[in-house]
């Protein structure tokens, strides 16, 4: 593991630009939950296993169209969570990694709990891939207006799960809905997400030639985006190298980059 964690300080050292992509595992460390299979999701949402629903099933647009009160209580409780919940210190280190590097940097996320932002990172140099917990769209039209989330717009019981109060689309009347991207979802809202993709994309055009540092954290294999992209960045430039940060699923193919079998706070506070 020495070795490893010196290999790695010397691939930082000579990068020049710096990718940073983070799954879940992104957010344990700062007390976020896991819900790596059912037991860890209903161990965060225990009325949910009475009604016995996985997260794959809660996570589905259509509860705001059968049963909205049960939908913005999942959301809504997750609202609550993630901004009463502050990024932990691994963030601060990866702002001081950027900032070594000029802020030469790119964010590419699928977590929605929008904690790269609340830790400071330039929300032009964000790519959330399944969108913020913290806008609203309407649950009918997928080329409407999205807007910003307030927390006071939801209010959930929580001892019966539902909630008691639910943000509205201003353009219809509806029920809203988180602007995310569930499953078997095609009501998702794109505009948003394809800004921020075009502005990555074109990042990675300007940065072609870079000697590029991709630092993936916490991505697992149940919805494998971002570990997938990862690799994807390192077989189209020769340039860049991926470093696999997860306590768990932390296989890699040694010609892709290094990987370390840790949790993301303790790999960053060993290698940065």
């Amino acid at each position: 593991m020495y070795d490893t964690i010196l290999r790695t300080k010397e691939i930082f050292a000579n990068a020049n630009a710096v990718i940073i992509t983070a799954g879940a595992g992104m957010g344990v460390d700062s007390g976020l939950p896991d819900f790596r299979g059912d037991l860890g999701f209903w161990k965060a949402y225990p009325p949910l296993k009475d009604k016995n629903l996985s997260f794959t099933e809660m996570a589905n647009p259509q509860w705001f169209f059968s049963s909205p009160e049960l939908a913005w209580a999942f959301y809504g409780h997750r609202l609550k969570l993630y901004n009463k919940t502050g990024p932990h210190a691994g963030f601060v280190l990866l702002r001081e990694l950027c900032a070594q590097k000029n802020e030469n940097y790119f964010i590419c996320t699928s977590n929605v709990d929008g904690h790269f932002s609340k830790a400071g990172f330039s929300k032009d140099k964000i790519y959330e891939v399944h969108g913020s917990i913290h806008h609203a769209q309407c649950i009918h039209n997928d080329d409407g207006m999205i807007l910003p989330m307030r927390e006071s717009s939801v209010e959930v019981d929580e001892a019966k799960f539902i909630a008691t109060k639910m943000p509205v689309c201003p353009e219809c009347g509806c029920v809203s809905r988180p602007n995310i991207m569930m499953f078997y979802d095609h009501e998702f809202n794109p505009k948003r997400t394809w800004s921020q993709r075009k502005r990555y994309e074109a990042w990675l055009s300007e940065n072609e030639n870079s000697k590029i540092a991709i630092i993936e954290i916490g991505a697992g294999l149940a919805v494998p985006t971002i570990r997938k992209h990862g690799e994807a960045l390192v077989e189209r430039s020769k340039k860049a190298t991926l470093i696999r940060i997860n306590p768990k699923d932390s296989d890699l193919n040694p010609q892709l980059g290094i990987s370390l079998k840790l949790g993301g706070l303790e790999a960053l506070n060993q290698i940065l």
